[in-house]
Order: C-alpha cells, then structure tokens, then sequence
C-alpha cells in the first residue's frame, strides 16, 4: 500500500460507487413514496370523484332519471292489485285479498296458454328474421364499391323505419287484399295460384305476413349498428389476408363475421330479454277475428282483459308475470355468456 495515499484500490473504487448506489436508493424510495401518495381512490371516494369531473353529464341525466323514476318505478305498487279481487269503487288497501288465485287461473287457461304460444312464436319468428336479415343486408352494404348506389340502397332501406304502423298496417293489408291486391295479382300472373287468397282471413299465415312485415319495416333500421361495428374492424386485416389469396366471402367469414361477434353477443341478450315483447301495434292492426286464435299475444290478451272486460287483477297479474319471466330470461342469457367467456351486459 502507498504511504501517500493509505486508502487501497478496493476501498476507491467502493467510494466511487457509493453516491452512485444512494442516489439509487433514494430515487427508489422517492418513487415508491410517490406511488404511495398517489393512489387511485377506490369505492365511493371515486364514484364522487368522476361524478364532480362529469357534471354537465350529471345533470343533463337528471330529467331522464325523474322520468324513469315516475314511469317505471313508482307505478310498480301497482303490482298488489294482482293478489286482489279489484273493484274501481273500493280504496286501494280496501280490496279483498285473493293471494296467487289470478296466477292460478292463468296457468290453467286455454286461453291464456294459447296466447302465450303466440307470444313466443311470432318473437322467435322476429329474433331469427331480424338477427340474419340485419347482418346479411349490412355485410352486403359494407361490400359494396359504388358509394352512389350504397347510399341510395341504404335510404330505401331505412325510410319504412320511420312509417308509424297505422299507416305500414294499411300498406299491407292494401297489398294483401283479395280484391286487386298486389300478392294476389302477381301469384295469379306466374301462375302460383288460381285464385286470390284472403290472407288476413286465414290465421295459418299469420306469423309469416308478421315477420315479413317486421323485416320490411325494421331491417334497414337494424344495419345500422352492424355498419358501425365493421368501421371498427382494422382494414389490415382485410388486405392481409388479400395478399394471402383470400376470396371475398373467405374475408367475410374470418374477418367480417368474427368482427361482428360481439356486437352480435350483445344484442342476442338483450333481445332475449324482451322475448315475450312480441309486438303490440302490428298484431292489434292486423289481427281480426278470423286469425285471433294466432294473432292475439300477451299485450293484447292484457288489454282485453283489463280495458274491455274490466278485469284489472288478472291483466295485472299477466303483466307481472310477463316482467318477472323477462328479467329471469335477461339474467340467464348474461350469465351464460359470462360463463362461456363471451361479452355480457353487466
């Protein structure tokens, strides 16, 4: 070791390094205090938070809220009208208490059971016509090269949309009539059949005018969601698999289609949901009493009894088991998508 200098080599090189390793330290320290110090708030500390930062969201919400609250909550005290014997004369905590005999009836009444075979035959009808018709109507639109003729098919496509059902009912009925109607004549003409057909008459044909008429009025409306989910697909992917020698419709299946999915997901639970919301105005407007027996569904069967015959307790009672029935079927399609891994409301 050198006299002049006492401290060896080893003990030089460790002070050198020794700021090096404290600055290290404390940078490390300064910034596990500052993760300490800013943690994200959690629970109702940032539920507030994020309502203080989104406050003109807030309070244009604020109608919206009060309406819901007046329309859809507040009249559910209602519901106790259906465990009792309800006479308009009588205050509403005078009436004699029946408990489940309404429900009982119901369950046991031809009638009623027929209804309710109506209800999801023509809902199920209108969920598989509308679901393939939307998509296949979007994926042709969003194939389409001439932006002239794309709009033009669009607005065709969207404007019976906007027809109140009064008017689409009248429309169709004008078209079907056995008197000069369009159906009739054209059939006739290619020589499909011999005669004109009454076919508001007869109740077989019922649920196929129904969901034909559905496609007509609401197909172009439905697209729109299915246009929008496609701009969200990357256009790489389409001229990737171009490069690779992929056809038209092998782009649609394995790009386009995938795309769709969740979208498709989403919709598919929602209308699920309401799958014993079968129509009110079209079947009302087109249904007579030559069809009845396949035309009157749970709405209808619900005013009947409840406007018409005065019967409020059982038209209240079939629409409590028509809330009940949809919020079961809502949860139960959510959660099996949930467990099969698939996107999900909530």
């Amino acid at each position: 070791m050198d006299k002049a200098n006492p401290i060896g080599p080893a003990e030089t090189t460790a002070l050198r390094e020794a700021p090096a390793v404290s600055k290290g330290f404390f940078n490390k320290q300064r910034k596990n205090n500052t993760g300490l110090n800013n943690k994200p708030p959690s629970g109702e500390k940032s539920f507030f938070q994020k309502l203080l930062q989104q406050k003109a969201l807030v309070f244009m919400s604020i109608p919206f809220l009060i309406w819901l609250f007046v329309f859809k909550y507040l009249p559910l005290w209602g519901w106790t009208i259906a465990f009792q014997d309800f006479k308009p004369a009588k205050k509403i905590f005078d009436q004699e208490w029946v408990g489940l005999q309404h429900f009982t009836f119901l369950f046991q009444d031809e009638h009623f059971l027929r209804v309710m075979r109506n209800t999801l035959a023509m809902s199920f009808i209108n969920l598989v016509l509308g679901f393939v018709t939307a998509i296949v109507l979007a994926i042709l639109l969003n194939e389409l090269r001439n932006l002239m003729f794309k709009r033009v098919v669009q607005t065709i496509s969207y404007l019976p949309h906007f027809i109140s059902w009064v008017v689409a009912a009248s429309i169709i009925s004008t078209a079907l009539s056995a008197d000069g109607g369009i159906i009739n004549e054209l059939l006739m003409w290619f020589g499909i059949i011999k005669e004109p057909i009454l076919w508001l008459g007869e109740g077989e044909y019922f649920w196929g005018i129904l969901g034909v008429s559905e496609v007509w009025k609401n197909v172009g409306w439905n697209t729109i969601i299915y246009l929008a989910a496609m701009t969200m697909i990357d256009p790489s992917q389409y001229e990737a698999a171009e490069i690779d020698g992929a056809g038209r419709f092998q782009r649609i299946w394995n790009i386009t289609l995938p795309g769709l999915k969740p979208v498709f997901i989403i919709l598919l639970i929602m209308n699920i949901g309401n799958l014993l919301e079968s129509g009110f105005e079209p079947q009302y407007l087109l249904g007579n009493g030559m069809n009845v027996d396949y035309s009157e569904n749970l709405d209808i069967f619900v005013l009947k009894y409840g406007i018409q015959m005065g019967n409020f307790s059982l038209s209240i009672a079939a629409g409590m088991f028509k809330t009940v029935v949809s919020f079961i079927l809502l949860f139960t399609a959510n959660h099996i998508a949930k467990r099969l891994g698939e996107d999900r409301l909530f």
